[in-house]
């Protein structure tokens, strides 16, 4: 095992790949799909959103969210074909705006990235406990049954990453499959017709359009991983731009598609009712009314959707320890890696954290008048919301990075990729930002002022300590070794 210290290599100076990298274009497409989780989404993302926007442009949504994306991977994948450190937002942060910004960047990335991861454990626990209820009647506490995942998560974090690509990409495929038939199934059924209304513009540039694109971006919360992943990779100078750009355009058109489908399926004058009633049962209730034991399966793929979505964003915390402990702005200790070239310390880390933090909740939902639905209004709801604001604000940080950095190293550049689509990426993500915060008590289903101000406060107080923590480390260190080679 070994260890490195800050250094301009560590910083990002055209990394290479670590030896035995093996990870091919596919499997960074469905590692950055994974964590999006198709299915996921499908069951619990587009029914929150009708029910809490009550609007039916949400395919409109998607689709708009998926163009400021693309825009934004113009320069991300430029700059990641010449860059590559599995620090990714860190590192180009670092490069584009500066040290101190990178340095508070790879600390809200690393808090984000732990909130998102831990968060799901919630929503895990809870659904794999109703499914063993129904199948088994044994009821087991969502703890329980959150311990397993956490053991089968933990296990596939410290392997080699393409076998944890190929666990997904089985995962990704089966999620695809189920809600290509849900749709085409839907749009057949379509009990008023198939109808446009999620197509036209009047029913998305209303009132309510800010909590539909808070919602939104939340469903594609890991497209920018696929940098993380850049060491590990077959063909770093290839594969990321273009795994980067697959999978935004397969996720935004088929969250398109699948969520106006539901729509077709359920009736457009009864989808906001419906889904207001039924929030994620929506899509399983609707499948039993025609088939109880596809509906049973499509469930417990909900699960293995969890799980994969669990994998995905604990490898990518994983990595954050590592990168940051690599370059010294965390103990050297984290950098080490095992004979699988997986960040040992750091996986250990993140599965540690995950533990502790799932423990205090199974001890605060004793008794809660919550019931069942504990780990899901709280864990769940809390910390993923949460970690979709810290990630959105960083994306639009970094595309303006991109811009700093593309000006600075690539005036040749036309003014599109240099200029043109990062500004207008980063303005499109902090107006989401502002929203997910504006309207984060409706995100988290909570008036409580405890819930509604902590949780944005965490992630803001992350970034201002990384600020801080920057500083320091620049006014104790050597700026020779702490800079980025084309910012000296």
């Amino acid at each position: 095992m070994s260890t490195h210290k800050l250094s301009k290599h560590a910083v990002g100076e055209a990394d290479v790949a670590r030896p035995g990298a093996t990870l091919s274009t596919a499997g960074l497409v469905f590692m950055i799909i994974a964590a999006s989780a198709p299915l996921t989404v499908l069951a619990g993302g587009a029914p929150t959103s009708y029910a809490v926007s009550g609007l039916l442009g949400i395919p409109l949504g998607y689709v708009a969210i998926g163009l400021v994306l693309i825009l934004f991977s113009v320069g991300y994948a430029r700059m990641s074909s010449e860059i590559q450190n599995s620090g990714a937002f860190y590192v180009y942060i670092s490069h584009g705006l500066g040290l101190r910004q990178g340095i508070a960047a790879a600390i809200l990335a690393l808090v984000s990235y732990n909130l998102m991861q831990i968060g799901l454990y919630g929503l895990f626990g809870f659904t794999s406990q109703i499914a063993l209820l129904e199948l088994t009647g044994i009821d087991l506490p969502w703890w329980v049954m959150g311990g397993i995942g956490w053991v089968v998560v933990a296990v596939l974090g410290v392997n080699n990453i393409d076998f944890s690509a190929k666990v997904l990409g089985v995962i990704v495929a089966l999620e695809f499959l189920v809600v290509g038939a849900f749709a085409v199934a839907g749009l057949i059924v379509a009990p008023e017709g198939i109808t446009t209304h999620g197509w036209r513009a009047s029913e998305f540039l209303t009132p309510g359009v800010g909590v539909l694109l808070a919602f939104t971006m939340a469903a594609f919360m890991g497209f920018e991983s696929g940098a993380i992943y850049s060491e590990e990779t077959r063909d770093p100078e290839r594969t990321v731009a273009r795994a980067t750009y697959i999978a935004v355009s397969i996720v935004a058109l088929f969250y398109a598609f699948s969520s106006w489908a539901l729509q077709v399926a359920v009736g457009h004058s009864s989808i906001v009712e419906n889904a207001q009633q039924l929030g994620p049962d929506l899509v399983f209730d609707w499948i039993g009314r025609y088939s109880p034991a596809l509906a049973l399966v499509t469930n417990l793929l909900f699960i293995t959707s969890l799980i994969a979505a669990l994998i995905a964003f604990h490898n990518a915390a994983a990595r954050y320890f590592f990168s940051t402990g690599r370059a010294g702005v965390l103990p050297a200790a984290f950098s080490r890696i095992n004979k699988a070239q997986a960040p040992v310390v750091g996986s250990a880390c993140q599965s540690v954290l995950s533990a502790v933090v799932v423990a205090i909740f199974a001890l605060a939902g004793r008794g809660s008048e919550l019931g069942e639905l504990f780990p899901v209004m709280t864990l769940f709801t809390w910390f993923t919301n949460a970690a979709a604001l810290g990630l959105t604000f960083l994306v639009g940080v970094t595309s303006f990075a991109v811009c700093g950095w593309a000006r600075r190293v690539h005036p040749e550049w036309g003014a599109f990729p240099r200029v043109v689509a990062p500004v207008l990426a980063g303005v499109g993500m902090f107006a989401v930002t502002a929203l997910i915060l504006v309207n984060f008590n409706l995100m988290v289903d909570s008036e409580n002022p405890v819930v509604v101000w902590v949780m944005p406060a965490v992630i803001v107080g992350s970034g201002v300590i990384g600020l801080i923590w920057g500083a320091l480390l620049m006014r104790t260190g050597d700026l020779g070794r702490l800079m980025p080679k084309d910012m000296l």
